[in-house]
């Protein structure tokens, strides 16, 4: 073993246990390991940073930022509100709900789709009262399955895509990874939702922890002029409401509050509907009937003025400039260009139109306001801004469109006309000139722990390639597995890539399990493209922890886990994956 080699193993090792212990964050163990190796000159200088301009790096922070454009886009809203029911029975719910975040991740980010789902997965347990724990590590599970099937499902796939492109010369295209990761995740599927979720301890979870502690806004809604609403009866809209988990508590019509409920009534353009409901089901019920704000006009000013929309949270002090005042007695529209949406009075039930409201020391507010102006609204009208949720007007007009780009983009990378990085970035362009996605918002939903990760792994793990330690460690495996059959080995190289992807990042996993896998097959003398599935496929395979990817970690408070709790369904899941994976490899990937 040479000097190089000896402190590149040590690097590798040392983050390998840093990551393991958990103290400090994984990008910051990564960078320092890089400038280490650079100083002790096992890493080339002038390669340090090549990482950060590499193609895997450059496809996992563009696929997060159109990732957040497809959300925003209600391009999902349009799946999960025609789907799911809360009457459907456990395995059904679980088999439908993994079917939709299997597809979406294949996709869009599996992180991405699982964030998206998981909220209308725990409405869903909610009506139906039963735990969300019962269903959460399925939807996690599904979401990371659906992953292995394309190559922008997960960094693994497009890390060892573009690793093939280096030392082989092509790279693996976007449905290169289908017939082997589809097999896999439909089996994987049935599994959770025939089986698997029967393997789940049963305990109270304080899933309700997780959603804000606060009454439901009372909010409003308009019917616009050009609505498909205008001559419908209210009470027509009882099953869309129920399915965005709102309530309709009346109309208002020409500033009138109209008696009870006015289910029968027939709905005229300008009529409000007082809705009560939290912000994501208001938005939600908003995008899915194509309603306006309660303040249509000075909705549309904001939108075509201003860098996108955001929605705020504010408590109202005694002090507040707004307490004991209305809304539209300060004249928040038009000095601040703002719009009060809701108001959240511990509960207590609003009588007037909602900007007409008087407003009570400890009311919370939901405001739209331009983006980037939140912080000043909120001190001129002497407020405290509730914790960030992550709140976002879905720009539901746009839906189409953003499908559309999207699905050219993935068509024009998949028959070769465009470089994938180059399609994705076209499709950013796009989102930020539709404006779909503001522009002083791409940068926010880039995960930029993940960059600095990849960043820094790259360049050792290159270095690692160099210095020929990666033929030691395939030397050693394939010694391991002399005189074994084909499937013998692939399945031993299967069980180490899970086994470091469990306790590990799986992008780092796959950033050195990939050249082991390729000097395995040349010191076999076969094919090195089923050794690349089979590390592709186990990278992604991670269900035995809740650290082992992100998605079960995700879903870790919310369900109400244990540590210990992922192994009861995922050691019989990883156990399948690769009954099922070798023989698919060996089918479509001949050696």
């Amino acid at each position: 073993m040479t000097f190089d080699q000896a402190v590149l193993f040590a690097l590798f090792a040392a983050v390998f246990a840093l990551l393991i212990w958990g103290r400090w964050r994984y990008d910051l163990v990564a960078f320092a390991a890089l400038m280490v190796g650079v100083v002790l000159g096992v890493v080339p200088a002038a390669e340090a940073f090549s990482g950060f301009g590499h193609p895997a790096t450059l496809v996992v922070a563009l696929v997060l930022i159109v990732s957040a454009g497809l959300v925003r886009s209600g391009a999902v809203f349009l799946i999960t509100r025609t789907l799911v029911d809360s009457a459907r029975g456990l395995g059904a719910h679980i088999a439908l709900m993994g079917g939709v975040g299997a597809v979406l991740s294949a996709f869009m980010n599996n992180v991405a789709a699982l964030a998206l789902l998981m909220p209308v997965d725990i409405q869903t347990a909610r009506k139906a009262g039963r735990a969300p724990g019962l269903s959460l590590m399925p939807l996690s599970f599904a979401t990371i399955l659906g992953g292995m099937v394309t190559l922008i499902g997960t960094p693994p796939n497009i890390i060892i895509a573009t690793i093939r492109e280096e030392q082989l010369g092509a790279p693996f295209r976007m449905f290169d990874f289908a017939p082997v990761g589809a097999t896999a995740a439909i089996a994987g599927l049935a599994f959770v939702a025939l089986v698997g979720w029967r393997l789940i301890p049963e305990r109270q979870n304080a899933a309700g922890a997780t959603e804000a502690q606060l009454a439901p806004y009372i909010a409003e809604l308009t019917v616009g002029a050009e609505s498909e609403l205008i001559g419908q009866r209210l009470g027509t809209l009882d099953e869309e409401a129920e399915k965005a988990d709102v309530a309709i508590l009346g109309l208002i019509r020409d500033g009138k509050r109209q008696y009870g409920r006015a289910a029968a009534a027939t709905l005229r353009a300008g009529d409000a509907l007082v809705i009560e409901a939290e912000p994501e089901a208001l938005d939600e019920f908003r995008s899915a009937l194509k309603l306006d704000f309660a303040d249509a006009a000075r909705q549309e000013k904001l939108t075509a003025a201003g860098e996108g929309l955001e929605l705020v949270e504010l408590v109202v002090p005694e002090t507040a400039r707004i307490n004991g005042r209305s809304a539209q007695s300060i004249g928040l529209a038009w000095r601040q260009n703002a719009v009060l949406l809701g108001i959240s009075r511990q509960g207590k039930r609003l009588t007037r139109h909602v900007r007409q409201s008087q407003i009570e020391a400890g009311d919370i507010l939901l405001l739209l306001c331009p983006r980037g102006r939140s912080s000043d609204v909120t001190e001129w009208l002497g407020c405290l801004p509730l914790a960030e949720r992550g709140l976002s007007v879905t720009a539901n007009d746009k839906t189409w469109a953003a499908i559309g780009l999207f699905g050219a983009a993935v068509l024009a990378a998949s028959i070769g006309l465009l470089y994938l990085p180059v399609a994705l970035g076209l499709v950013a362009i796009g989102y930020v000139l539709l404006k779909i996605l503001p522009v002083a918002e791409i940068y926010d939903h880039v995960e930029w722990p993940v960059v600095v990760l990849l960043g820094s792994m790259i360049p050792l793990g290159a270095a690692l390639e160099t210095s020929g330690g990666t033929l030691l460690i395939a030397n050693a495996l394939t010694g391991l597995t002399a005189g074994l059959p084909a499937w013998a080995v692939l399945a031993v190289l299967m069980v180490v890539t899970m086994t470091l992807s469990d306790v590990l990042n799986n992008t780092a996993t796959a950033i050195v399990a990939a050249p082991v896998a390729i000097q395995m097959a040349d010191t076999l003398g076969v094919s090195p493209d089923p050794f690349l599935m089979a590390v592709a496929v186990a990278a992604s395979a991670a269900f035995l922890t809740p650290i082992g990817h992100k998605n079960n970690t995700l879903v870790l408070g919310p369900g109400g886990y244990r540590f210990g709790d992922y192994w009861r369904m995922g050691l019989p899941l990883e156990v399948l994956v690769i009954a099922v994976s070798i023989p698919a490899i060996l089918l479509f990937w001949p050696l």
